[in-house]
């Protein structure tokens, strides 16, 4: 089944440790059902040293698990879960609990 939240959506974490944070969606893996979302979900990882990186100990973000963040509704800035209508022949994503329109399904040129 397709994943609702795609790449570039403003979501907030609802369970876990990272509980009420909201950030953006930096990467959507739908075969793992996970996303990978900015500033949520930070793990400490000691690095080596290379030519291009001088190493140390570095904070970055580790993919969270879909059912666990929620869209934000633009109109209200609350969680809210995602449906699809049909609008003028074209798919488009909509909150659930205001209506508004988010973005078109499919393709975007």
């Amino acid at each position: 089944m397709a994943m609702k939240i795609k790449k570039g959506d403003q979501v907030i974490v609802i369970t876990g440790r990272d509980k009420g944070k909201t950030g953006e969606v930096i990467q959507a893996m739908p075969k793992e059902s996970k996303v990978l979302v900015r500033g949520i979900n930070l793990v400490k990882r000691h690095t080596k040293p290379t030519q291009e990186n001088a190493g140390g100990i570095v904070s970055k973000e580790k993919p969270i698990h879909v059912s666990n963040v929620a869209l934000i509704d633009p109109k209200s800035g609350k969680a809210t879960r995602v449906g699809i209508k049909l609008d003028k022949g074209q798919k488009v994503r909509i909150a659930k609990k205001s209506g508004e329109v988010i973005a078109e399904v499919g393709r975007t040129k």
